[in-house]
């Protein structure tokens, strides 16, 4: 198979968090009723957020779930210094949850389970994944 220009010889294939195992282990441990593993957790917290910066490229929106990660995603002026102007932040369980769409943006915002601030911090349009 001949590659163009600018195009990946490699095929099409699901998204980083459909492939994780820690993703699917913490899916089945709130399936059941228990609180995930520490260590699962911590993994699938990352996987997902590597999936939101892959589907949101940029730095206008900083995303927290601590303590596991943070990144900066979105399209717009870019954050340098200090407190950026768009902040997400939530705990890991409710961060896992709206990336695999077992809740919904607006209610986690209902709830007080998502902090959202500033006029560009709504990342619905990229979750679920």
């Amino acid at each position: 198979m001949k590659q163009r220009d600018g195009e990946s010889y490699r095929p099409v294939v699901s998204s980083a968090h459909n492939k994780s195992s820690a993703v699917a282990a913490v899916e089945a441990a709130l399936d059941a009723g228990v609180h995930p593993g520490r260590e699962e957790l911590r993994d699938a917290v990352r996987a997902l957020l590597s999936e939101l910066v892959r589907r949101a490229p940029g730095r206008t929106v900083e995303v927290r779930v601590p303590p596991y990660g943070a990144v900066q995603c979105g399209a717009g002026p870019r954050h340098t210094r200090g407190t950026p102007p768009n902040v997400v932040e939530t705990d890991p369980v409710t961060w896992v949850l709206l990336a695999t769409g077992r809740l919904s943006w607006p209610d986690a915002l209902a709830d007080g389970r998502v902090r959202a601030s500033g006029h560009r911090a709504d990342i619905s349009a990229y979750i679920p994944f």
